[in-house]
């Protein structure tokens, strides 16, 4: 064990930022994914179930209805990417995009609850996922990452910002 630490150790994995970096990048390649499905018609059929229950999101059908919704979230999803991408000159606007994550993921991951038959009764129900709530799990991660780089970009401007005084 001892060897594959020290290897480990030696090949850069130990870099100062390369977690904060990694992270970033891909959220920004999330993002920019994501958001690029957003434009067309299947995505905004797709998203119907997960939109209809969402307790924070709800209101985007009858605000915009479902191409307009779609579109909505794709704008987001490229704006919010943008700004963690210019996150990694400018930690003000990697603030703002983090904001932006944050936000994101706080809205789907408060569909879970209300994802109807979310739950596998065959296997006694919850933890036993099934149907959209695995798709959404991943959001959990997502924001959990998106709170890191929130906390790092404040600490980073806050700490620049004493600096200079």
């Amino acid at each position: 064990m001892n060897v594959i630490v020290n290897t480990l150790a030696k090949s850069g994995l130990l870099r100062r930022d390369l977690d904060y970096h990694l992270l970033r990048g891909a959220m920004v390649i999330i993002f920019a994914f994501f958001g690029y499905q957003k434009w067309f018609a299947y995505e905004a059929q797709v998203l119907i179930p997960y939109i209809s229950h969402g307790p924070l999101i709800f209101w985007l059908y009858p605000a915009f209805g479902i191409r307009g919704a779609s579109t909505f979230l794709g704008v987001s999803e490229w704006t919010f990417g943008a700004l963690l991408l210019a996150g990694f000159w400018n930690k003000k606007l990697g603030v703002l995009g983090a904001l932006g994550s944050v936000a994101t993921f706080i809205g789907t991951v408060t569909i879970i609850p209300f994802t109807p038959d979310g739950w596998a009764p065959s296997a006694g129900g919850f933890p036993a996922m099934v149907g959209n709530v695995p798709f959404l799990m991943k959001d959990v991660v997502l924001l959990a990452v998106s709170v890191y780089l929130l906390k790092e970009d404040v600490q980073r401007v806050f700490s620049k910002a004493n600096a200079s005084a």
